[in-house]
């Protein structure tokens, strides 16, 4: 009886630990189809979904004042897609907005919060890219009417995910490095989005074929009165509180993949925010 027992716990063990060592592939493919959501922009998007057989091959036009954003193809073709760039290039593409002949990488992008991704997790998202199968699909370049930055900051260094046992400080990497969440959800500035200032508070118009979205608040002012589930089920399925179903650009087409335990993070920290 004990020794079935100790067999018992020890599968247990080895089923845990199989669980979290996943490769960087599959880490990738899970950031990709869940939190990150980049097919989200980067695949064409159509009132019945996603184009299945344009899978991150880019060509949206996203048009907002003074510009002109045409997404680009990121699948591994190699003549117009990424194929061609190194893990290195690409990882200084998606933390430093910076492509392999030197020119800058615009708005929407949000740099600002790929640079807080973690070394491991970016290093996946990358495995993942270069073993996507090739599509090929060029596209034309962006417009802006206004000066990009010659650089978002100093090179980035090295950088650590929080510990995933640590839900509030897990939660705010999840909304913010990976899924960029306070890009949406914080109300534009002078500069693009006030993360800063006014982090959360909403506000934000997003247009398209669904008409004009406005981004709501995260904080306590809208969220107070939701329970943990209701919330959750707004990121997974675009219903809200009161049973409205809620618009695009909100990926909930890729959330819904998120795992609980991340979920539950989310949560944590949004409560947190005054």
């Amino acid at each position: 009886m004990k020794r079935n027992l100790a067999l018992a716990a020890a599968m247990v063990v080895a089923g845990s630990a199989s669980a979290v060592a996943e490769t960087p592939v599959e880490r990738g493919a899970y950031l990709m189809k869940s939190i990150v959501a980049c097919g989200n922009c980067h695949t064409v998007q159509t009132p019945k979904g996603p184009l299945a057989d344009r899978d991150l091959a880019g060509g949206m036009e996203i048009p907002d004042e003074g510009m002109v954003a045409r997404v680009p193809n990121i699948t591994s073709d190699k003549e117009t897609g990424i194929g061609k760039w190194t893990e290195a290039q690409l990882i200084l593409a998606i933390r430093e907005g910076k492509r392999p002949d030197g020119s800058i990488i615009g708005p929407p992008m949000p740099i600002g919060q790929y640079r807080k991704m973690a070394d491991d997790d970016v290093k996946a998202i990358v495995a993942y890219l270069q073993q996507t199968k090739p599509v090929a699909g060029k596209v034309a370049a962006s417009e802006y009417k206004f000066p990009l930055p010659p650089a978002y900051g100093p090179p980035v260094g090295k950088v650590e995910a929080p510990s995933r046992s640590d839900k509030v400080a897990y939660g705010r990497y999840l909304v913010t490095a990976l899924g960029h969440c306070i890009e949406c959800h914080s109300p534009m500035g002078a500069q693009g989005p006030d993360t800063e200032g006014r982090p959360f508070q909403g506000g934000a118009v997003f247009k398209g074929p669904w008409g004009a979205s406005v981004a709501p608040a995260l904080n306590a002012s809208h969220l107070g009165s939701w329970s943990d589930d209701e919330i959750k089920r707004a990121i997974t399925t675009g219903v809200s509180k009161d049973g409205r179903h809620l618009t695009p650009p909100m990926g909930f087409g890729y959330y819904k993949n998120m795992a609980a335990a991340d979920l539950d993070s989310i949560v944590a920290y949004l409560r947190t925010l005054k």
